[in-house]
């Protein structure tokens, strides 16, 4: 399980840190650190139909990683991993424009103590959790049915609902991920399965933290 928390953290740090480098490149400051305009490559990142490969990448990532990672060597599977945190850390660059950056830490910190402590207690219950796996993943469809639907709605009412049922749901996932990760890790397979079993507890991680952090963040992060 160490192995897999440290492949997530490291995968987290490389978001933040590709997020954050894009952003600065990409923006024009003033001496109070406010922004006043775009560089010429934030026009091209965020004003121009590269912002929707940005977009798009991660989603064919993780399909591409979760569908082919048990037919990969664990190098490659890793390096895909890496490849995936870097790709969404582009992606999620706007947050910085769109939220401030004291919001954007303060938000952090709580997911990180709330994702502590939910897969804390997912790793040591003794209360048998996989059938919330159904239930959960019907919750993840609908969110994403009504995240669609909302597009064309644009109601605060819906977006605010979308984020309280999004938090919800991505805690749960938290606890039954990490339930069903330390079961993986008990079934005592080869090093290479081992490895692969290790990305693969590190990605459903990942997108649980980095879900519930981005749905708490529309609750509570302070817009610029």
């Amino acid at each position: 399980m160490l192995k897999v928390y440290n492949l997530m953290a490291g995968g987290l740090a490389l978001t933040g840190v590709a997020a954050y480098v894009l952003y600065s490149f990409s923006v024009v400051t003033n001496g109070a650190g406010d922004v006043v305009g775009l560089t010429e490559l934030g026009n091209v990142v965020f004003n121009s139909p590269l912002r929707w490969v940005l977009m798009l990448a991660p989603l064919a990532m993780v399909f591409f990683l979760s569908f082919r990672v048990h037919k990969m060597s664990v190098a490659a599977a890793q390096a895909t991993f890496w490849a995936y945190a870097a790709m969404v850390g582009l992606s999620l660059s706007t947050i910085f424009l769109v939220y401030t950056q004291e919001s954007i830490t303060q938000v952090f910190f709580i997911t990180a103590a709330s994702f502590g402590a939910l897969s804390l207690w997912g790793y040591t219950t003794k209360r048998d959790i996989s059938g919330w796996g159904s239930f959960l993943f019907m919750g993840v469809i609908g969110i994403v049915i009504a995240m669609i639907v909302n597009i064309f709605l644009a109601s605060p009412a819906l977006t605010f609902a979308i984020s309280v049922i999004g938090v919800l749901v991505f805690a749960g996932l938290t606890a039954y991920d990490t339930q069903q990760i330390k079961e993986m890790y008990y079934e005592g397979d080869g090093s290479a399965v081992m490895g692969r079993k290790a990305v693969i507890g590190a990605l459903r991680l990942y997108l649980d933290f980095l879900n519930m952090f981005l749905f708490l963040l529309q609750l509570f992060g302070n817009r610029n």
